[in-house]
């Protein structure tokens, strides 16, 4: 792991707080995940499915299984740390997505690591550690929209900017919820390129707007059902 998450495992430790961090498949991880036992896997199913970026699929079905594990071995002895190597493997789908030079355990599987000292049951541990990542993906989401261009040197600028960012990220997950199934499960960007920056033209006509949208389009059926939806009148009290 990298000095950065050294530093914040000392400090967690200093504190006596509990960290849970993500950890790099680098060849000490791979080594440690190759010594699992291969009846230490334990399988699960998700709630909710999760996005894989690298093969661009939704997956609902992994399994987990845990090792004993020392971060930092080439650190001195006492800031070398001993813990739980948490590990999420799914099976991969895409061939093409397979690292160069891995070998045959890791072509079949894609693993996902986390190294804790969590005292939780290994399944309520990794469903604690992967609430991080929708944390992280809409910061991903913000830093790649509305909040790109921050932070700047005023603060005030700065707050201005954050509060904006969350109410366009917020109205752009409802308007791809209210879309339907496909745009629900969609990143801020796909649902700004499908149904918000789209060429239409409006045009008036007896005193009335009219909107011209694009032929052929193939996310006609989900902007129309956000705009029945959006524009449905309320039901009575």
């Amino acid at each position: 792991m990298t000095t950065p998450a050294a530093e914040v495992i000392a400090a967690c430790r200093a504190l006596d707080v509990r960290f849970s961090v993500t950890v790099r498949m680098n060849a000490s991880i791979k080594q440690a995940i190759a010594a699992i036992d291969a009846t230490a896997w334990k399988a699960i199913k998700y709630p909710q499915a999760v996005w894989d970026s690298e093969e661009e699929r939704w997956i609902s079905d992994a399994e987990i299984a845990e090792i004993r594990y020392t971060a930092f071995a080439s650190k001195p002895k006492k800031q070398q740390v001993t813990a739980r190597l948490i590990v999420r493997r799914v099976k991969r789908l895409n061939p093409a997505a397979v690292p160069e030079g891995q070998g045959e355990l890791f072509t079949t599987w894609r693993y996902h690591a986390a190294f804790t000292d969590s005292t939780l049951p290994l399944i309520d541990a990794e469903r604690d550690h992967r609430r991080h990542a929708i944390v992280e993906q809409v910061i991903c989401e913000l830093k790649n929209g509305p909040f790109t261009h921050a932070p700047s040197g005023s603060f005030q600028a700065n707050a201005a900017w954050l509060a904006l960012a969350a109410l366009a990220f917020n109205l752009t997950r409802a308007c791809g919820t209210l879309a339907g199934t496909v745009h629900a499960r969609a990143t801020c960007a796909t649902i700004r390129d499908h149904l918000i920056n789209v060429p239409a033209r409006l045009a008036r006509s007896a005193r009335r707007l009219a909107l011209h949208l694009p032929e052929h389009w193939p996310w006609r059926d989900a902007f129309e059902t956000l705009f029945s939806t959006v524009h449905t009148p309320p039901q009575p009290a």
